[in-house]
């Protein structure tokens, strides 16, 4: 079994005046093909004027990882990252990263997918923002 951090960020698309995203971590053990446990789980919004560049991802990611106590791989997929190769986000982390390959790191991922945009919708719902505006 494997500590991971699985990552995943909503809202890379301009609403309003701007591009609110929600960045959701989840420190997890897996297996090759499975979820093991969930050892804690942190979200991160952030609001940006301009369109987000590679620097904003990582900085956020960042941001969000730094709030979880324990330790692990940051695992994302590669459209998080603009689809550059692995060792482009990698050298600019402080923490060990890699993109998802098992079915365990899919799913995973698939988890903090379903928490980075549930939160985001619960988020712009309060905050009184239109999705399509």
């Amino acid at each position: 079994m494997w500590d991971i951090i699985a990552v995943d960020i909503s809202g890379r698309h301009r609403i309003k005046d701007g591009y609110y995203m929600v960045c959701a971590a989840a420190a997890l053990k897996i297996s090759a093909s499975h979820i093991e446990k969930i050892k804690q789980v942190k979200i991160q919004p952030r609001w940006l004027q301009e369109a987000p560049r590679l620097v904003d991802i990582v900085q956020l990611i960042e941001d969000t990882v730094a709030q979880i106590e324990f330790k692990g791989t940051i695992v994302t997929e590669k459209g998080d990252m603009y689809n550059e190769p692995q060792w482009v986000p990698d050298s600019m982390f402080t923490l060990a990263f890699k993109y998802q390959e098992s079915i365990g790191e899919r799913r995973a991922i698939e988890l903090a997918h379903h928490i980075s945009l549930s939160t985001r919708n619960l988020l712009l719902t309060e905050l009184n923002i239109e999705a399509g505006q």
